[in-house]
């Protein structure tokens, strides 16, 4: 696998981003459903590295620091020059009571809770923690955190949004950028939508978008990956199996958006297990490089919590998919005709 040689998020950044073409999600080694000891996280680590990934993603809220610290013992192990990092602003860490604590689906975490601050201060105050936990200024790219509605509603995203722009969590962000303590801004959510939204408000170099642009789900063709084309705004995808029914098929217990998969989707997923079975393709190997065929894609970052995961990830990623397959799959009706397909030998590079 070679690095990409600076391959910039937009063109706007003064400092190009260098990316791998497959990059590495910190969920996991924030304990993310289950505990994993500290050991086999650095192991994990170390198995991204030597397979030739220099692109590395974490987050505060990833176990509630715990994710950011053990990167800060293996950036110590890795050349500074080659890794490119980033991390995500907007849910402040804070000590609190037991009875506080807000782990979400991580476990093991320490006693910390969540506040959501989207104003100059706490966007500050994020990166300054952020700094400190990975014992480290190297970071490349900041993402505001889910500042989306999601679960929490439309008034929650505006609140969100009035921070960042009236409350000056914009202009954190472009002070850092323009000091060159970091190369490149966005956002880091679940929804494609609201990318398209802070777009249409201000200067933007990138966005990782988790689940929304995959053999199941092609909306942002119609508007917004035109337009991170048009403006040169490049995505990070994360989330390429819609978390985990692209990867597990639709057997029993198949998950789709973090919930149990509705019968349509399972209905789908079995219609594109077939045609990839016609093709002597995994599934998990369809969905992994399908992202990769729309120029705005510059990279996929599945998570990973053990070395045997980073080495599958990696073999899934280089595994051959013939052209054939993403041509049957749009005459089937199960991917959009539209999309943009990778070529046959250009994931893997």
């Amino acid at each position: 696998m070679k690095l990409a040689t600076k391959t910039p998020l937009n063109h706007r950044t003064k400092t190009p981003v260098a990316l791998t073409r497959l990059g590495f999600g910190g969920a996991p080694l924030g304990n993310l459903y289950r505990k994993i000891e500290d050991a086999e996280a650095q192991a994990t680590l170390d198995a991204a590295w030597n397979a030739g990934i220099r692109y590395f993603d974490t987050a505060p809220q990833y176990g509630l620091g715990r994710s950011e610290m053990r990167f800060s013992e293996a950036l110590t192990r890795f050349d500074a020059d080659a890794l490119t990092l980033s991390t995500k602003v907007g849910r402040v860490l804070q000590d609190c009571a037991a009875e506080d604590v807000t782990p979400e689906a991580f476990v093991d975490v320490p006693q910390k809770r969540i506040v959501f601050d989207f104003t100059y201060e706490g966007i500050m105050r994020s990166y300054e923690d952020s700094i400190a936990r990975l014992g480290s200024d190297q970071i490349d790219m900041l993402f505001l955190h889910d500042l989306d509605a999601g679960a929490h509603g439309q008034a929650f995203e505006d609140n969100n949004l009035r921070q960042l722009f009236s409350q000056g969590g914009y202009r954190a962000l472009s002070d850092l950028r323009e000091a060159s303590r970091i190369s490149a801004i966005g956002a880091g959510v679940n929804t494609w939508q609201i990318c398209e939204r802070l777009l249409g408000e201000a200067d933007f170099d990138g966005f990782l978008l988790a689940g929304r642009y995959t053999l199941l789900e092609q909306d942002p063709l119609d508007s917004f990956l035109p337009l991170c084309s048009k403006l040169d705004v490049g995505i990070i995808l994360g989330g390429p199996y819609n978390s985990g029914i692209l990867a597990t098929g639709a057997v029993e217990g198949a998950r789709y958006d973090y919930a149990p998969a509705p019968e349509g989707i399972m209905q789908r997923v079995r219609k594109l297990s077939e045609v990839c079975a016609a093709h002597d393709t995994p599934l998990i190997a369809a969905a992994l490089q399908f992202p990769l065929g729309h120029d705005a894609v510059k990279t996929v970052i599945p998570g990973a919590s053990t070395p045997d995961e980073v080495r599958q990830n990696v073999a899934i990623f280089e595994t051959l998919v013939p052209q054939a397959l993403w041509s049957d799959l749009k005459t089937e009706g199960l991917v959009r005709a539209d999309a943009p397909t990778p070529t046959e030998t250009g994931n893997a590079a």
